[in-house]
């Protein structure tokens, strides 16, 4: 059973908790994290959705809820590091923009790092595949709907954000 802290429409915790799973309530808020990894050589590292999960056998960024008690650099961290086996520092994560919807916030994050594929730790039942790919096969992937809906609209409004950063790697 996991449980997430609730927020007010003004970004203040509550001090209630909500139980993952249970409706949400009207002006009530959760917090989800997203993170954008990229090499520095002009390439995003994906993952593709477990077949038990909503949207099965599509392809996205890491990223879930903040556990209550979580704030948003400590969720990545994790969530990264469950879906991936990546670790890295809070402190590595490049806060890239912030959303809302009807309920749940919604902070991203890039982090640059260069790993070879085959040392991606895939967590059963979350993740059963990754691949680097370019953001020009990120647009080819959302074409052919194999990107996640909610992940293909965050990348377009991002994408710019991540370009900045992987034109200064490639420059460097």
């Amino acid at each position: 059973m996991e449980w997430n802290d609730i927020y007010d429409a003004r970004f203040r915790r509550t001090g209630r908790i909500h139980q993952r799973g249970k409706p949400w309530g009207d002006g009530e808020y959760g917090l989800v994290v997203c993170v954008w990894v990229y090499d520095g050589a002009g390439r995003v590292l994906l993952t593709r959705r477990a077949p038990q999960k909503s949207f099965a056998g599509t392809w996205e960024n890491s990223g879930g809820a903040a556990k209550a008690g979580e704030n948003s650099r400590t969720a990545i961290r994790r969530e990264l590091l469950e879906e991936t086996g990546i670790r890295a520092e809070k402190s590595e994560f490049e806060f890239i923009g912030s959303d809302r919807d009807h309920h749940a916030f919604y902070h991203f994050y890039c982090l640059r790092r260069a790993i070879p594929i085959e040392e991606i730790v895939l967590q059963p039942g979350e993740t059963d595949g990754a691949k680097w790919v370019t953001l020009e096969e990120i647009h080819e992937m959302i074409a052919r709907g194999e990107i996640c809906r909610i992940i293909s609209g965050q990348f377009l409004r991002q994408e710019k954000e991540l370009l900045k950063r992987q034109n200064s790697q490639i420059e460097a």
